[in-house]
C-alpha cells in the first residue's frame, strides 16, 4: 500500500512545509511593522503578505483533497507532479503578492488551472472506479482495445 501513496505523502509534507513558511513570513512581517495580533491591518506591505498567507491557507484543504483523490483513483505520479506544480505556483503567488498585488495574478491563474486539472483527473478516476466496480465496465480497457 505504501508504494501506492509515497509520492502523495511527500508532496503533502512539502505543502505543509510551504504553509509553515508562509506563516513564518506573516510573523516576521508582524515584527517588522509592529503589528500585534489580532490586528490584520497595517502598511500595504504587511497586508499583502497577510492576504497571501490567508489565501494560500484557504486553498490548501481543497488542494490536499484533490491531490489525494487524483492520486488514489487515477495515478499517483501524475497527481504528485501536478501537486508539485501547484506548490510552485503558490510559492510564486506568495512572492509576487509580497512584492506587488499585480504580481500575484499570473501565478494565481496558473495554480487555479492546476486545481481544475486535479478536479478533472479526480473525477475521471472516481468515475472509472464506479463504472468498473459497480457496473463492470472498464472504460480504460475499452479505449485501448
Amino acid at each position: 500500500m505504501l508504494d501506492q501513496i509515497h509520492w502523495l505523502a511527500a508532496v503533502t509534507v512539502l505543502g505543509v512545509l510551504e504553509q509553515a513558511y508562509f506563516f513564518l513570513q506573516v510573523i516576521y512581517a508582524r515584527r517588522l511593522f509592529g503589528i500585534s495580533p489580532p490586528k490584520i491591518s497595517g502598511p500595504p506591505e504587511f497586508e499583502r503578505i497577510f492576504r497571501a498567507q490567508v489565501n494560500s491557507s484557504e486553498y490548501f484543504p481543497i488542494f490536499l483533497a484533490l491531490l489525494w483523490q487524483a492520486g488514489l483513483f487515477f495515478h499517483q505520479g501524475l497527481a504528485a507532479a501536478l501537486g508539485l506544480l501547484y506548490l510552485y505556483a503558490r510559492y510564486c503567488y506568495f512572492m509576487g503578492y509580497k512584492a506587488s498585488s499585480s504580481k500575484r495574478l499570473s501565478p494565481m491563474y496558473f495554480s487555479a488551472g492546476v486545481l481544475w486539472i486535479l478536479i478533472a483527473v479526480s473525477a475521471v478516476g472516481i468515475l472509472h472506479f464506479f463504472l468498473s466496480h459497480y457496473v463492470g465496465l472498464n472504460v480504460l480497457q475499452l479505449l485501448t482495445a
